[in-house]
């Protein structure tokens, strides 16, 4: 059977290009906005999201951890891709003479300043890379130019006019999460690594954070991250978003969540999924 899948973007983004990573053969769904891809895969169980949660050179997605609490998917896998960014034109179009726009995401433009102002080029913000190459195949002028990925190029029929146009080559890194409504989790086998995924708010105590983070000091266990994030209409009070390196079925690790859930009013897991080798040999 066929995997579907949901991303946010036009065909050609990097989410896109991780999707044929992870499951080369699936049917994509292109969605406007990353709440249309959350929204479609609760309503539709027989889809997984493929969502980027954070780069290595512009931080966290701003919505992602927001939609994670408000939809609770469950997390099944996490994939890191390499993005490498590329100045694309419509056919006839060169770079030092008729190119005068760039049009891309603000994060990708903001990842290759070198050649935007080396070639004294206009930036033209958009919703993500895709839908500019997309615009600019459309317009067919060879005024304009787009930031995106080879495979737009591809997609839409463009030249790449420069590759590897970023500032920081080989450094730039996209987490993604492959995530569905149903709760699975892998084996639990001693040897291999785990990541477990929760989301919890504090009981309004002093030291709440403090004795909550105890839970998994106290037990040897390792926190790889912890997040805050405000919650909607009020400033009074922010959930936390932490990775624990342990399978949620390990006897240690259901201590620490039991010792945990005394200091929270609100704790829901998100997932337990294998540990991508990237972390090791990165």
């Amino acid at each position: 059977m066929t995997k579907q899948i949901a991303v946010q973007g036009e065909a050609g983004s990097f989410s896109h290009m991780a999707t044929l990573k992870i499951f080369p053969k699936a049917e994509i769904k292109f969605c406007a906005t990353f709440e249309e891809a959350f929204l479609l895969t609760t309503q539709k169980p027989e889809f997984n999201l493929v969502c980027p949660c954070e780069n290595t050179v512009a931080g966290r997605v701003p919505e992602f951890h927001s939609l994670l609490r408000r939809y609770s998917l469950q997390i099944y896998t996490e994939h890191f891709e390499k993005i490498s960014h590329n100045l694309l034109g419509v056919k006839g179009a060169k770079l030092g003479s008729t190119v005068k726009n760039v049009h891309s995401h603000i994060h990708a433009l903001g990842q290759c300043r070198k050649i935007i102002l080396d070639q004294k080029l206009k930036e033209i913000i958009e919703s993500d890379t895709a839908y500019s190459a997309k615009y600019i195949a459309e317009k067919n002028d060879k005024s304009e130019s787009a930031i995106a990925s080879e495979l737009a190029a591809k997609i839409y029929n463009l030249q790449v006019l420069k590759s590897n146009v970023e500032d920081e080559p080989n450094s730039n890194v996209t987490r993604f999460l492959v995530m569905g409504k149903k709760t699975k989790h892998p084996e639990f086998i001693e040897e291999k690594n785990f990541i477990t995924s929760c989301i919890f708010q504090l009981k309004s105590i002093p030291s709440a954070l403090y004795k909550a983070l105890g839970s998994f000091s106290g037990y040897g266990i390792n926190l790889c991250r912890l997040e805050s994030f405000t919650l909607r209409n009020t400033f009074r009070q922010v959930a936390f978003y932490i990775e624990i390196e342990k399978h949620i079925e390990d006897p240690v690790m259901q201590k620490a969540l039991e010792e945990l859930g005394f200091h929270t009013q609100d704790l829901t897991i998100l997932g337990c999924y294998p540990a991508s080798s990237y972390r090791s040999n990165n």
